[in-house]
């Protein structure tokens, strides 16, 4: 069977192995595919059964044109890039890889936080600079610095992704209130409770987003809903760009009302130079990397590589459209 990789080069820029596939069928591993020409696209395909991408869109045209597609793998957990239905109507599956990267991006949501909190890279560049050793104090820092311990950390998505984010919260002695649509009593206990979105809104210091976006938590961060934050909040995103309405929180980062924020995604990636986040006060980004640790990555290609030969077995598994 012949395979294609559309976009294979940010899953494996060449620390791992594309072993597991190669065996599974003949296969091409393009490092970039166009995001717009639809043509490159169907061009590449070909005659092949098999399809991987990640961020390279497979509109309707592409099943339309590419006849002998038997099956589409996302090289990410969403799929939007897609076109589920048109797969759907010719009984094509289409199927993500899910839960591979829970620790990383839980992980990587503290380490927004904590380099708001410290600064760490702008104090090592200052004493790279020589700013310490010709300091006429025996220490010196050019940012208030947060301690965490004892704060409120409101997260937004209490899935498998906002609960890792929020045991490493209550291991820095944070307290967690939880907003999900789904409650599992469980989980509760003196440093995490469930509340509904205003009393976290209302009552955390840190707010953390970890849903999926949806219609309804789209925009979700806005004008309205930062009114009722504590003045003097921090916002992270590393979930999806557009649950946050970026002028509104630009708005508010200016106004120090949101004290600053830490944000992984963007509404269109790779962000853009109009982009009112890049001139704002007080905001990290960085370029959706929450995902990129190698441990995670190879997670993802072992799925990646089981959701084939499962599909190769008869046995589907991950479909998002069937």
């Amino acid at each position: 069977m012949k395979i294609v990789i559309l976009d294979g080069y940010t899953e494996n820029p060449g620390d791992l192995s594309w072993e597991g596939l190669e065996k599974l069928g003949d296969l091409t591993v393009y490092d970039r595919t166009s995001l717009t020409d639809v043509q490159e696209v169907i061009d590449r395909i070909g005659d092949a059964e098999i399809v991987f991408t990640n961020k390279t869109p497979m509109p309707r045209e592409v099943f339309d044109t590419c006849t002998n597609i038997r099956y589409v793998g996302v090289l990410a957990t969403g799929y939007n890039v897609v076109d589920v239905d048109a797969a759907k109507e010719k009984n094509i599956p289409v199927c993500n890889i899910p839960t591979y990267g829970t620790a990383a991006v839980g992980q990587f949501a503290i380490a927004l936080l904590l380099e708001i909190c410290h600064h760490v890279g702008h104090h090592d560049k200052a004493v790279h600079e020589g700013r310490w050793e010709n300091n006429p104090d025996w220490c010196f820092w050019d940012y208030p610095l947060i301690e965490l311990d004892g704060k409120v950390m409101g997260i937004i998505g209490y899935g498998r992704i906002g609960q890792a984010t929020g045991r490493i919260a209550q291991a820095l002695g944070m307290k967690v209130l939880a907003y999900d649509a789904y409650r599992n009593p469980a989980l509760e206990s003196e440093t995490c409770q469930y509340a509904d979105l205003d009393e976290v809104l209302a009552k955390s210091d840190v707010i953390a987003l970890h849903c999926p976006l949806f219609s309804e938590t789209e925009g979700m961060i806005n004008r309205e809903s930062i009114a009722k934050m504590k003045d003097g909040v921090i916002i992270l995103n590393n979930s999806r760009g557009p649950l946050i309405v970026e002028k509104d929180l630009a708005e508010a980062l200016n106004s120090g009302k949101v004290a600053a924020a830490g944000l992984d995604v963007v509404s269109t990636e790779p962000i853009k130079g109009e982009n009112p986040l890049l001139k704002a006060k007080n905001c990290i980004l960085t370029p959706h990397i929450s995902w990129a640790p190698k441990e995670s990555r190879q997670r993802l290609m072992d799925i990646a590589v089981d959701n084939l030969e499962m599909f190769l077995k008869g046995k589907v598994q991950n479909a998002v459209n069937l």
